[in-house]
This record gives C-alpha cells, sequence and structure tokens, in this order.
C-alpha cells in the first residue's frame, strides 16, 4: 500500500503541486512554516476526510481561493491503483469521489486508504480530556471496518437531531417525537459502545509490548479501561462477549431516566460521546499518574498498536505519517518508532536534517515548492 502520485489545487500554502512519493521513506526538510506538514496533512486526508491537526475544512482553502482540491493515487499492490479526489469547498459540503464515484459511505475511504499518523501533539492521546481518545477509536475502528465507522456516522446524525430538537423546544418538547429519537440515539449508541470495547480487547494484548518497543522499560502491563455514566464498564477483561443489544437498551434506560435533566439542559447528556475511554500502567491511570516520559510512550505505543492492527487487517502495512516527531523523542524512543519504518511507506517532516535516519529520498520544502 503507497501514495503513488499527489495532486493539490489552492490547498494551504499549495497553489499547484503535483509530486510522485518514493513507495519507502519520504523526509521533507525544510524550515518552520516553509509547508512540509501541509502536504502530510494533504495525504492525511485522502484517508481520514479531515485534517489531523483537526483544523477546519475552510481554514484548507488557500487565501483569497473558493475551494481546494487534494487527488492522490493509492497503489494497493493488489487491484491497482484507486484514484481518491476531494474537493473542499468554501461553502457547502465537500465532495469525494473514489475512481470518479462517490462512496456509498465516508467511512468506505478510510478503509480503502489506510493510514497512521504520529504528531506532536500525540500527548494529547493520554494527557487531555476524552475526546481524542474516543476519536483515536472510533477513526482506527473505520480503517479496520468499515461499518464502524457508518455506525459511527449514524449515531452522530441521530444524537444531533435529539439535540437540536432538545434546543429548539426544551422542557416544551414533544414527548412521542423525542421517544423516536432516544430509540435511535441509543440503537446507534450501542453499537458504538460495542465496536470501541472489541477494539480496546484487541489493543490490549499489542499494547505493552509496543511500550516496552518504544524504550517504556519494563511493565507488569499497559491495559486499557473505559469509563461511562451510564454502563458500568470495569475493566476491559470481558469485552469481547459484550452483545451491543445490551448497551442499546442501558443507553435507551439511561435516556429515559435523563429526561428530564436533558430538557432542563438542552442537551444528551448519556451515550458514547460522553464516554472516557482510558490506559492503566501497572494499575495507574496515565492520564493522572503517570509521568510525563510514560505518557509519551502510551502515546506512541497507541499509534504503534494501530499500525499493528492495520498491516494485520489489509495483509501490507499502511502508510505512516510522522510529523516532526524526531525532535520530540529521546534517542532511545526514537530507535522504537525507527524500526516500524522499513516496513511501508513513510512520510517525515523535520525542520533539520540531522535529526531523521538516512533512509529515502529526501525533498526539500520552501516557499511552497518541493525539490
Amino acid at each position: 500500500m503507497h501514495v503513488a502520485w499527489l495532486e493539490l489545487h489552492q490547498f494551504r500554502s499549495y497553489e499547484q503541486l503535483r509530486f510522485e512519493p518514493d513507495p519507502g521513506p519520504n523526509v521533507f526538510i525544510g524550515r518552520n512554516g516553509a509547508g512540509k506538514t501541509n502536504i502530510l496533512e494533504a495525504i492525511g486526508y485522502l484517508s481520514f476526510q479531515k485534517s489531523f491537526r483537526r483544523t477546519p475544512d475552510t481554514a484548507l482553502i488557500r487565501t483569497g481561493e473558493k475551494s481546494a482540491v487534494i487527488r492522490g493515487g493509492i497503489d494497493d499492490d493488489s487491484s491497482g491503483i484507486v484514484d481518491v479526489a476531494v474537493e473542499i469547498p468554501e461553502h457547502g459540503r465537500r465532495q469525494v469521489l473514489v475512481n470518479g464515484k462517490r462512496p456509498k459511505r465516508l467511512s468506505d475511504v478510510a478503509n480503502t486508504v489506510p493510514m497512521v499518523a504520529f504528531l506532536p501533539d500525540d500527548l494529547d492521546l493520554v494527557k487531555r480530556g476524552p475526546s481524542l481518545r474516543r476519536e483515536y477509536l472510533d477513526d482506527l475502528g473505520a480503517q479496520l471496518v468499515p461499518t464502524i465507522g457508518a455506525d459511527q456516522d449514524e449515531y452522530e446524525k441521530a444524537l444531533r437531531q435529539r439535540n437540536s430538537l432538545l434546543r429548539q423546544d426544551g422542557r416544551y418538547v414533544d414527548k412521542m417525537t423525542l421517544d423516536v429519537w432516544d430509540v435511535r440515539v441509543a440503537e446507534a449508541g450501542g453499537r458504538v459502545v460495542a465496536n470501541r470495547l472489541m477494539l480496546l480487547a484487541r489493543l490490549r494484548d499489542r499494547l505493552g509490548k509496543a511500550y516496552r518497543t518504544v524504550g517504556g522499560g519494563q511493565v507488569e502491563s499497559l491495559v486499557p479501561a473505559y469509563s461511562s455514566s451510564w454502563f458500568d464498564s470495569g475493566l476491559m477483561s470481558d469485552v469481547v462477549d459484550r452483545d451491543f443489544e445490551n448497551f442499546s437498551s442501558l443507553l435507551l434506560r439511561a435516556l429515559e431516566d435523563r429526561r428530564g435533566r436533558d430538557t432542563e439542559m438542552r442537551t444528551t447528556s448519556a451515550g458514547p460521546h460522553r464516554d472516557d475511554p482510558g490506559f492503566l500502567l501497572d494499575g495507574r491511570d496515565v492520564r493522572v499518574q503517570a509521568s510525563q516520559g510514560e505518557q509519551r510512550s502510551v502515546a506512541l505505543s497507541l499509534r504503534i498498536a494501530a499500525y499493528q492492527l492495520l498491516e494485520e487487517r489489509h495483509g501490507r502495512p499502511p502508510v505512516l505519517l510522522l510529523d516532526d516527531v524526531f525532535s520530540e523523542l529521546d534517542p532511545g524512543r526514537a530507535e522504537g518508532v525507527t524500526a516500524l519504518l522499513p516496513r511501508g511507506q513513510v512520510f517525515v517532516t523535520s525542520a533539520r536534517d540531522d535529526e531523521v535516519p538516512e533512509m529515502g529520498k529526501r525533498w526539500r520544502v520552501a516557499d511552497g515548492v518541493l525539490t
């Protein structure tokens, strides 16, 4: 699996760009602000269908322009090159085409173009609030199984409708209409939680090994946990056997129990959008009881475990994006990450040539030009 070619039109700092990367490591060298990360962001957009910087789509359009276009050819080494094109307009919805046709679901694109991104702010995955951890699980799940992305999309749509109804009518909401959205939120939400717990179970065996790979030292255990206000999750020992219909029933009951609160506050207070996936290092909550070095190792371990799951699922290495990662790592952890690089296509950014090991093809980036 590799990106055979990439075209940008009015994207970020690039008026026009076309290049054909090496199928192995590609290293972009340039000063800060030269446009290195913009290239990785465009490549990542082909899979994630959003900016890995969590930037709004409109900010991706070159200043003064009406739209941006990202187009890439993805060679999956079996059925030829898949042409993925995205047009991001200043107003309205973006247009996504795969081989010239609209995909049935955007989550199908993530499954077609598996990628893993290592970012400077990955420490936030374990150090900050739960939204990034939820996003990590949901995005990884969509790349592994298309229906997981579809379940997430359905839940978000139902949740938006329920919240819109609550905001509009508050305590005077029509109860029969709210009953309908309660059921839809609960059905989709049950599947989202079951998907997350199944994924955490699959990650569990890989996390400890990955932690040692990146120089985190010997630990007895690095295991996932899942905190929720509407069901008793506990540790992740029996998630494989849990049934999404049970979660749907529990969520429906919680929505009914909290209806008075929700109509007063005009928002939905229970559901997977409020849950907190977490991780325990030898029984300690990584977010509040681990050192920053331990937290960084856990964050790297999450990315490595995701890489391994995607490689196993697709039978080939996913594309790997490393945005200014080496400047953030001590030598031990840098060696652990470097051990991944030879197995597939890699895109690396760095402001300094000497920070990145000699490998693959070097690209110089300056003022929106790639040489």
